[in-house]
C-alpha cells in the first residue's frame, strides 16, 4: 500500500470514528487518551487499521491536539486578553486607578517613574485623549504637564474649558514610551480595554482626540491628523450604552514646533465649543 493510499484510508478513519472531536473533549493524560483511542478502534473492529494507525500515530495525535490546547492557553494569556479580563472586572474609577497600578502587562511599564491615568473633573461632559506621557508627565504623574500641558490649558481657558472645573484628561497609554517615542500598535492594544472602560466610566457628553495617536487608537482610522480633525463621529465600546460625540484638534506638541497651525486650531475649539451646546 502506498502513502496516499494509507492517508485516504487514515482520513477515513478520522472522519469514521471522529478521533479529532473525541480527543478535544478529553482532559485526561495522554496515556488514557491512548488507551481509549485504542479501545475505539477494537470497537470499531477495523482489522485494516491496524497496520496503518500504529502507537505512535496516536501518540501524534494526541501530541497535535495538546499543542493545540496550549496554543490557546498561550493566546488567553496574553497581555491584551489579561488587560480586556481586568478591565472587564472594573466598576469605578478608584478600581481602574489600582488596577493600572497593579498590572505588568505592558513593557513600557517597566521604564517607566509613574502610571500616568489621568487629571480633571470625573464628571465632566468633555474628555480629552492624547498619545502618550513625555519626560516632564512621567515625573509627575499628570498628563499634559510641561510646555505642551500649558498650550493645551492656555487653548482650552480661551473656550473657557479647564480641567479644573470642567474638563477631563486621559491618554491612550499609561506609560512613557523610551525617548518620547510614539506608542507601538502592540502598547496601544493592551492599554485599550483600560482607556475603553475608561470612557465608559467618565460617559462624557464629548471626546477630543488629541492628535493622531489617539484618534487612530479609538477610530481605527489611519488618514491623519490634519484629515480626521476636519469631521465629527460617533465613538462606541463594548461598555457604553450608547454612542459619544467624538472630534479631534493637533496635539499641543505639534502647535509648537507647527506655531502657524494654532490659527487652524482655534477654529477647531470654536468647533468644539459648539458641540458642548
Amino acid at each position: 500500500m502506498d502513502n496516499l493510499e494509507k492517508k485516504i484510508l487514515q482520513l477515513k478513519w478520522l472522519q469514521h470514528t471522529q478521533i479529532e472531536y473525541y480527543c478535544s473533549l478529553q482532559k485526561s493524560s495522554g496515556k488514557l487518551w491512548a488507551k481509549q483511542i485504542q479501545e475505539k478502534l477494537n470497537k470499531h473492529n477495523l482489522p485494516e487499521i491496524d497496520n496503518i494507525v500504529t502507537q505512535t500515530e496516536i501518540k501524534n495525535v494526541i501530541k497535535e491536539q495538546a499543542m493545540a490546547q496550549t496554543t490557546i492557553e498561550e493566546i488567553d494569556a496574553s497581555p491584551v486578553s489579561t488587560a480586556r479580563k481586568l478591565a472587564d472586572e472594573v466598576k469605578t474609577l478608584a478600581e481602574l486607578k489600582e488596577t493600572l497600578q497593579q498590572f505588568t502587562g505592558c513593557s513600557l511599564k517597566k521604564f517607566a517613574t509613574n502610571t500616568v491615568i489621568a487629571e480633571g473633573v470625573s464628571s465632566a461632559k468633555i474628555l480629552f485623549i492624547g498619545e502618550a506621557p513625555g519626560a516632564n508627565e512621567d515625573k509627575y504623574g499628570i498628563p499634559f504637564c510641561g510646555e505642551s500641558g500649558k498650550l493645551l490649558d492656555n487653548m482650552l481657558a480661551s473656550i473657557g474649558i479647564s480641567r479644573k472645573s470642567n474638563a477631563y484628561i486621559t491618554n491612550t497609554v499609561f506609560w512613557r514610551p523610551p525617548g518620547n517615542r510614539r506608542p507601538t500598535q502592540e502598547e496601544i492594544d493592551i492599554c485599550r480595554p483600560f482607556v475603553e472602560k475608561h470612557i465608559a466610566l467618565i460617559n462624557p457628553k464629548l471626546i477630543v482626540m488629541v492628535g493622531s495617536t489617539a484618534a487612530t487608537s479609538l477610530l481605527g482610522n489611519h488618514d491623519g491628523i490634519s484629515k480626521i480633525r476636519k469631521n465629527n463621529y460617533l465613538y462606541n465600546n463594548r461598555y457604553l450604552t450608547k454612542p459619544i460625540k467624538t472630534t479631534a484638534i493637533f496635539h499641543p506638541a505639534y502647535l509648537l514646533r507647527q506655531p502657524m497651525q494654532k490659527k487652524t486650531t482655534w477654529y477647531d475649539l470654536l468647533g468644539i465649543q459648539k458641540l458642548l451646546t
